[in-house]
């Protein structure tokens, strides 16, 4: 697996109920290893600085501009999950222009022998909170791309579903593409599917300029399509659900 790389590809969402409602749009994202984060820094890229692109520390994690790396560690450790001992990447938005907002970020959490054993889901809403969902199975056997694992939903996302039900997470990954599937389900079975996909391309100065011709303000859209959907969900009379308060544990397993 490269150290890092630009993804391009496209994120899906299909609302089976209470009125039907789905999009795909065209997107990039980045994935990198934590102990090559430093590696990333380039002509159009920079770490924790100002750029056209650029990530930083702050926007991850304990959003304090904590290093990554020692942060899931603890966290992993803190889960008993000392299975996911290997390489750990992050797969998100970058800054495009100094914004960005990752409805999710993908923390891959890797043995010694390259075998998926954990994933962090870090979620964000439009009010500026966060939760982490820390998937594994139970036995912390290895993550196969057919698997599905599940996690009782706590986490106050869209506005038009409550806070009940239950997520269902697939990853699919190797070194051609990935999807990573997120299946949303109530009492009467399934609500949402949403996937994310992507291509991995070398990350250099030409991908970048790729990234940007092709999807300009790209993390801007990300919210001005966030909001565009909501409209068109309450214009369909879509039950609109005030939003509680986050969860007290910052991380759910």
């Amino acid at each position: 697996m490269r150290h890092s790389a630009l993804y391009f590809g496209d994120v899906m969402h299909r609302r089976m109920v209470p009125a039907a409602h789905g999009f795909r749009y065209g997107v990039f994202f980045l994935r990198f290893r934590l102990d090559r984060q430093s590696a990333l820094a380039g002509p159009l890229f920079s770490v924790n600085r100002w750029n056209l692109f650029s990530f930083h520390d702050k926007d991850h994690g304990a959003r304090d501009g904590t290093p990554l790396e020692p942060w899931i560690r603890a966290l992993l450790a803190q889960h008993g999950l000392q299975c996911a001992d290997g390489d750990i990447y992050l797969q998100a938005f970058p800054c495009v222009l100094g914004y960005v907002f990752n409805p999710v970020s993908f923390w891959l959490c890797h043995d010694r022998d390259g075998r998926l054993r954990a994933v962090l889901s870090e979620v964000s809403n439009t009010f500026g909170e966060h939760h982490n969902y820390l998937i594994a199975h139970p036995d912390q056997r290895p993550i196969g791309a057919g698997d599905w694992l599940k996690a009782r939903k706590v986490f106050h996302v869209s506005p038009f579903f409550d806070v009940k039900g239950h997520y269902r997470f697939r990853f699919a990954d190797s070194e051609e593409h990935c999807c990573f599937r997120i299946d949303y389900h109530g009492d009467d079975g399934k609500l949402l599917t949403t996937a994310l996909s992507g291509r991995p391309a070398a990350l250099n100065s030409r991908a970048l300029a790729r990234a940007v011709f092709g999807y300009p303000l790209m993390t801007l859209g990300v919210v001005l399509r966030i909001h565009y959907h909501a409209l068109r969900l309450w214009l369909k009379r879509v039950p609109y659900f005030t939003k509680p308060f986050p969860p007290a544990e910052g991380t759910t397993r």
